[in-house]
């Protein structure tokens, strides 16, 4: 009798733990478009950003990743869950709740921003490649070539899982974090002891942490991604996890960039101007194989964000003026979806190589506008999702609505502060 009821027993237990195992591979399989979306956030800029961060204050900002992971956990659901629930990308509700019209502004607002991010992408892959000793008129032109090649021979699976494998290597900052042999003790104290000071400069870098790890470009991506992998209101679960999962995750990358940075070139007196100088600076205080990595790092974030910030780009537009827009579709079935995605690629690639380009002034321009539309794309987002007729039962709770309005009105403080900085500062006054 006891050899029966523990055979009963074991059985019992199997088919449990297969039912979790099948449970956990499924979620899994869902899960996909909010790793990519964030950590293709950890793009050139934001590792400059980083890199800038540790390199002048040290590690009095690594608190600061904390409340950022919060709001971003916050504002990319809210877009995945859009997603699942309606079925249709961010633009295309806003087509249709707002009018053709504000959405055409809104459109060339964000391919403006939009080209001159990608351009900065391909200045970090030129310059992180020149540190191997490759020549940029070499890498550039077969980065190009490449990035057209991947989405028109691909379909959605095969891109997203290129896109999943370029977010592993990203350990490659989490390393050189360890290879440095910072002492624990003080980042632990810095992390959970937050330093808010009162200079210009300090609040600046603030702020710049907080628009590098939040951008307009995300919300749109996110959502039509989701809509593109035919996720529904019955996947949301896994679509929270991924958003989770990809908040933590970026966030704990640009921890280590400012880790890094932070015990070294801070230590040192070191002054950097940009990340590939971070890498090389790294040399000479910890070893050949940090300015590697980090170098490698830099080649992985920029390559990704070159790839994302077009396609992004082009899923915005399509949807917004009811074009084709999927990896799924041939290039015949949605001219205008890859068109535009292979011109931004092959304008900003050759743009790139042109001798003595102002890319400080395109990025500051990007930036800019990037902190005035975030704003009001988060506006339009709390609209649509507090929208019965857009999101059924699936609407925003009160205390969601307080959370995401008080960080809606704080991150427009934000970028104004911001926009306003860099205006007095490219102004001289």
């Amino acid at each position: 009798m006891s050899t029966m009821q523990d055979n009963a027993v074991s059985r019992s237990f199997g088919s449990l733990l297969r039912s979790r195992l099948v449970s956990l591979w499924g979620i899994l399989i869902l899960m996909g478009p909010g790793i990519i979306t964030s950590n293709v956030d950890n793009d050139a800029g934001g590792i400059t950003t980083y890199s800038l961060a540790g390199a002048e204050f040290g590690l009095s900002l690594l608190w600061s990743f904390i409340p950022i992971t919060l709001v971003l956990i916050v504002v990319q659901e809210m877009g995945a869950r859009m997603g699942v629930v309606s079925g249709k990308g961010l633009s295309d509700l806003i087509r249709e709740r707002f009018g053709v019209k504000i959405t055409f502004y809104l459109m060339i607002l964000l391919v403006i921003t939009n080209l001159g991010n990608t351009l900065a992408e391909f200045a970090g892959i030129a310059a992180s490649l020149e540190i191997f000793g490759m020549s940029r008129y070499l890498t550039i032109p077969l980065s190009i070539l490449f990035l057209m090649w991947l989405p028109v021979k691909g379909t959605y699976r095969s891109v997203e899982k290129i896109f999943l494998t370029a977010c592993v290597f990203y350990i490659a900052y989490v390393i050189t974090g360890f290879l440095v042999q910072p002492d624990w003790a003080e980042v632990i104290h810095s992390t959970a002891a937050p330093t808010l000071r009162t200079d210009t400069a300090f609040l600046v870098m603030l702020v710049g942490l907080v628009g590098t790890t939040i951008a307009p470009w995300m919300q749109f991506y996110l959502q039509a991604s989701v809509v593109d992998k035919g996720l529904s209101a019955k996947d949301l679960k896994a679509v929270r996890i991924d958003v989770v999962v990809g908040s933590v995750l970026v966030s704990v990358v640009a921890f280590f960039i400012v880790l890094a940075c932070a015990s070294t070139l801070y230590k040192a007196g070191i002054k950097v101007d940009s990340a590939e100088q971070a890498a090389l600076a790294l040399k000479p205080l910890a070893g050949e194989y940090c300015t590697w990595l980090f170098a490698f790092g830099l080649f992985n974030a920029s390559m990704f964000a070159a790839a994302i910030l077009p396609l992004s780009t082009a899923y915005t537009v399509c949807e917004a003026f009811g074009w084709e827009s999927s990896l799924d579709k041939k290039f015949s079935e949605a001219p205008q979806f890859y068109g535009l995605y292979c011109f931004i690629i092959f304008f900003s690639g050759l743009f790139i190589l042109i001798p003595s380009l102002p890319l400080i002034s395109i990025m500051f321009v990007s930036q800019v506008i990037n902190g005035l539309v975030l704003p009001v794309v988060l506006v339009f987002m709390l609209l649509l999702i507090n929208d019965p007729a857009v999101m059924r039962k699936s609407t925003n709770s009160t205390l969601m609505n307080i959370i995401c309005w008080a960080s809606t009105i704080g991150l427009a403080a934000l970028s104004g502060f911001t926009v306003w900085s860099g205006l007095i500062a490219l102004l001289g006054f």
